[in-house]
């Protein structure tokens, strides 16, 4: 410990050393396996064994990171959730207009069906808890839509209900998209939008402009 010269302490930050990197290595690996069950199979009634055995993890590292498999399919599915958040974010973060960022998040979240196939899996899996998430697509979009009222772009009386509309018709979405790969994502996605952007009182001329402006690409995760 050292003393600066304001006189605090300054205690040295711990720098993860080979056994930090190899348990987080093994977590990682776990809510990985956890996040393809759900994603390719719904399941959550695996075993610890079949867990382990898909991580490539040794049987006994599973509790040295979870105490049951809820607590692991729970990180998995908050994992998801922020990754998908992050993921918006850093597309329609600098866009300037509410009601163009909220529109845009709605018509890249469709996409994901193509383009980011086990997260779309994992959020209609979730179903109605996804609504009301502390993270992804539910707190951005409270934030947009109140925006939008704020400013006059949409119309809108109460944030939380419109949230839940909007979450509604996105899971809809997505869950049809996964069950008909021959329908175009983009096309729905952005009916989709033009659509609530529609039911917030937007004209069909804006709503339509903005429904169809170019979107940049997903990174992928």
């Amino acid at each position: 410990m050292s003393i600066d010269r304001q006189g605090r302490a300054n205690t040295p930050s711990h720098t993860p050393n080979r056994v930090d990197r190899r348990k987080a290595r093994t977590r990682t690996a776990l809510i990985a396996a956890a996040q393809r069950f759900l994603a390719d199979q719904g399941r959550t009634d695996v075993s610890i064994q079949e867990i382990t055995e898909a991580a490539d993890v040794g049987f006994g590292s599973f509790y040295n990171h979870f105490t049951s498999k809820d607590e692991l399919f729970d990180a998995a599915v908050a994992l998801t959730l922020e990754e998908h958040g992050t993921l918006l974010e850093s597309v329609v973060g600098d866009l300037k207009d509410p009601a163009e960022t909220f529109a845009a998040s709605v018509r890249l979240t469709g996409r994901l069906q193509r383009t980011h196939t086990q997260m779309a899996r994992i959020l209609v899996r979730t179903g109605m808890p996804y609504l009301t998430s502390d993270s992804g697509l539910a707190p951005q979009a409270m934030r947009d839509l109140r925006a939008a009222a704020d400013t006059g772009r949409l119309d809108i009386d109460d944030p939380r209900t419109s949230v839940a509309m909007v979450g509604g018709a996105l899971l809809g979405v997505l869950h049809l998209l996964e069950t008909r790969p021959d329908l175009d994502a983009a096309h729905v996605s952005d009916q989709l939008a033009f659509r609530l952007l529609r039911m917030f009182g937007m004209t069909r001329a804006e709503a339509q402009e903005i429904a169809t402006r170019p979107l940049p690409s997903l990174p992928r995760t």
